[in-house]
C-alpha cells in the first residue's frame, strides 16, 4: 500500500497548498485474500480495457489492479502525463538496493522531468530501459500478455513492460517500483530509518512545482 500512501501523501499537500491545478489520483485497492473465489495460476483474466492477461505468478497480484487504474485514468481524464507508484518488485531491491527507486516510461521529455526534479527533491531514481526485447517478454501465447516476464531476469523491467499494455496511447507515462525505498532502511537526510519514508510526495510536488 506504499504506493497508495504517496498518492494520499500528495493530496494532503496539495489540499493544503492549494495550486491552481487540475490532479487526479487513483487508488485501486482489493482485499487480498484466500477462498474460493482466489484466482490461480493459469487463470486469463480481461482488465479494464479489455486485454486479456495469463496468470502466471498469483503473488504479483498488484500490477493487476494497477492495470486497471491506468487503464481508468487513461479513458476517463485524458491526462496531460501519469506516474504511478508501486512496491512493484523484490527484483528492484537487487538492482538498486536501498538507494534509488527504479523508474521507466514511454516519454523522453516526461523521464527529463523526473530526473530533474527527483535532483530537486533529493529522491534519486534510475531508469529502467522499456526495451522491445523485455516487453516481448510479458507476451502470452494464450492471452495478449502474461503478468511475468522471463524467469529470474529483469524482473522490474518486466513489471514495468506489463503495466505499460494498460496505458493508453501517446500518453506519457513513468512508473516508480519505490519497493526500495518505501521504508526507511538507511537513513538519509531526508528519510527517517525504521519507518515509512513517503518516498516520492517531495517529487511528485517539485514536478507540479508548488
Amino acid at each position: 500500500m506504499c504506493g497508495s500512501a504517496v498518492v494520499l501523501g500528495v493530496f494532503k499537500a496539495l489540499a493544503m497548498l492549494k495550486p491552481a491545478l487540475n490532479v487526479v489520483g487513483i487508488v485501486p485497492s482489493t482485499e487480498n485474500l484466500l477462498g474460493a473465489k482466489a484466482y490461480k495460476p493459469g487463470d486469463i483474466l480481461k482488465a479494464y480495457n479489455g486485454k486479456t492477461i495469463e496468470v502466471l505468478n498469483t503473488d504479483a497480484e498488484g500490477r493487476l489492479i494497477l492495470a486497471d487504474g491506468l487503464s481508468y485514468a487513461s479513458k476517463h481524464y485524458d491526462p496531460e502525463f501519469i506516474l504511478d507508484f508501486a512496491t512493484l518488485t523484490g527484483a528492484v531491491v537487487v538492482a538498486l538496493g536501498h538507494i534509488a527507486t527504479g523508474v521507466m516510461g514511454t516519454d523522453e521529455g516526461l523521464m527529463e522531468k523526473v530526473k530533474t526534479s527527483s535532483k530537486s527533491a533529493g529522491e534519486k531514481v534510475w531508469e529502467f530501459p522499456l526495451w522491445p526485447e523485455f516487453c516481448k517478454q510479458v507476451q502470452s501465447d494464450i492471452a495478449d500478455v502474461k503478468n511475468t516476464g522471463a524467469p529470474s531476469q529483469a524482473g522490474s523491467i518486466a513489471g514495468g513492460a506489463f503495466l505499460k499494455e494498460f496505458v493508453g496511447d501517446n500518453i506519457p507515462w513513468v512508473h516508480f517500483d519505490i519497493a526500495g525505498m518505501a521504508w526507511g532502511v538507511k537513513p538519509n537526510s531526508i528519510h527517517p530509518k525504521g519507518s515509512a519514508t513517503g518516498w516520492g510526495i517531495r517529487l511528485v510536488l517539485d514536478m507540479l512545482d508548488v
